[in-house]
């Protein structure tokens, strides 16, 4: 699932004093060394502001909607069972081109990826409409999921070349505030389309307004040349390295999420096979001493996935909860969705325009995102409709905690990182996704969908526990005074 970015002024003291020179003027061709004054919606900005945003609403609009849809859709295709896979599926193909995009990207610039993710989004858009199975279509989430990554990272490195370090908060809200309408009619026109004109219509009917994003793209992608620094870099220096990576964290989460659907023998074999290629590759890919909770840039990357984990662990799941123990209709379980969402975008402007911390605004989101989650799974043992203000309460932790931890990473890249860096971060939120609903998912499972409740209940701890691992680690960001 992609997030809403939006990082607050860059009030950080002495942490944005010592950005590289490289940042400061990250464009090699000098485009974002002056800031316009109009702002990232005027003069040489509009067009590049437009184009992101109308590319995010896209990708955002599909996100808030198919989580409303899917219930509907395991059922249809027969394949409740492998309600998970729809979610993670997408993530781990996610995973896999967000960490051969980052080289990409720094090496070529953002023009020719970010066009390739969006051409591979729209197979996975018309190959899940017409999808006849539940493994087609999870085939068809994981061309999604592919699309996705590259689309992203490109996203970020471009605002990166093109926008003065002062104005990346700014463009991120503006990221957000691409979330408000998808938001708002997302889940709702998703669960009204699926009862009135089938699930198949949330994914075929995106098709057609892919063309004008990516032309509104165009121009500005022209703009901006790859990093010089990059390209002046042995071609081969981690290329291999990096992808062989990539290949083994990613099949190594597949396995592992293969392995908890299959209790006994493979469970064993699948959790040892998975863990090792976890083990291999991610070290190779994250910033070093990211599993080690090190403090500054590793600690923030690492704190996204353990935030994405919980609470998309829960979000994908409260639909299911509803329409299955409390009778909600696809729409009404989309309202929920979309006041989770509303609080993540409210609380994202507040903290843009803000003058604390970016490491205050990680940390009181981190506390808000266990708080909905532990809420959220109480409330839907009981009644469905209180699980709505629980909801809202973690979407703002996100709100608050996912854009501030862009603007300190992007802070402390230098131009030549901003790729990998930025690749790293959507690694850690789709392998913690990805990871955390396929282990809800088994759990559910597990118990058998005659005992629902009572496998939400165990997720929800799990995803609780998560969560207050998240706390900890908000706490070994870079001190707001540090030199």
């Amino acid at each position: 699932m992609l997030d809403p970015e939006t990082p607050s002024e860059p009030s950080d003291g002495p942490l944005v004093d010592s950005v590289p020179e490289s940042v400061a003027d990250p464009s090699p061709d000098g485009l974002a060394a002056e800031e316009p004054v109009g702002g990232v919606w005027s003069g040489r900005l509009l067009v590049p502001t437009l184009g992101i945003v109308l590319t995010v609403t896209l990708l955002a609009f599909e996100a808030m909607a198919v989580g409303t849809v899917m219930p509907v859709t395991a059922r249809d295709l027969d394949g409740l069972s492998l309600y998970g896979w729809g979610f993670s599926a997408t993530l781990i193909a996610s995973l896999l081109t967000t960490v051969l995009a980052g080289g990409w990207v720094d090496r070529s610039g953002p023009g020719r990826p970010l066009l390739t993710g969006l051409g591979l989004f729209v197979a996975g858009l018309a190959a899940a409409g017409a999808a006849p199975t539940m493994w087609i279509f999870i085939g068809a989430r994981m061309f999604q999921g592919l699309g996705t990554g590259v689309a992203m990272v490109a996203v970020y490195v471009l605002i990166a070349r093109v926008y003065p370090e002062a104005l990346r908060p700014r463009v991120f809200a503006a990221l957000s505030a691409a979330w408000v309408l998808p938001s708002l009619i997302g889940p709702a026109i998703g669960g009204l389309v699926a009862q009135h004109a089938g699930w198949r219509w949330v994914f075929l009917g995106l098709i057609p307004l892919v063309v004008p994003a990516a032309a509104m793209l165009v121009p500005a992608l022209r703009d901006v040349r790859p990093s010089e620094r990059e390209a002046q870099r042995p071609a081969q220096r981690t290329t291999a390295v990096r992808y062989v990576a990539a290949v083994a964290v990613a099949g190594g989460a597949g396995v592992l999420l293969y392995g908890f659907q299959h209790p006994g023998v493979v469970m064993a074999i699948g959790v040892a096979i998975g863990l090792a290629g976890l083990g291999f590759g991610l070290p190779k890919m994250l910033p070093a001493g990211t599993l080690r909770f090190r403090r500054g840039l590793p600690s923030a990357v690492l704190v996204r996935g353990l935030l994405a984990g919980a609470f998309f662990g829960m979000d994908v799941f409260i639909p299911l909860a509803l329409t299955s123990l409390h009778k909600f209709s696809p729409s009404e379980a989309g309202v929920v969705l979309t006041l989770g969402a509303l609080g993540w975008s409210g609380a994202s402007q507040i903290q843009g325009r803000s003058e604390r911390s970016r490491q205050f605004f990680v940390r009181l989101g981190s506390v808000l995102v266990t708080a909905g989650i532990v809420a959220a799974a109480v409330a839907v043992q009981f009644n469905g409709w209180a699980a709505a203000p629980a909801w809202m309460v973690g979407g703002a932790g996100m709100g608050f905690a996912i854009g501030s931890l862009s603007v300190l990473v992007l802070n402390e890249s230098p131009e030549e990182e901003q790729g990998v860096n930025s690749a790293a971060l959507q690694i850690t939120d789709n392998l913690g996704s990805s990871l955390f609903v396929g282990a809800a998912s088994a759990v559910v499972a597990a118990v058998g969908t005659d005992h629902l409740g009572s496998g939400l209940a165990i997720s929800g701890v799990l995803l609780s526990a998560l969560a207050v691992v998240g706390i900890l680690a908000s706490l070994r960001l870079t001190p707001r005074h540090a030199t």
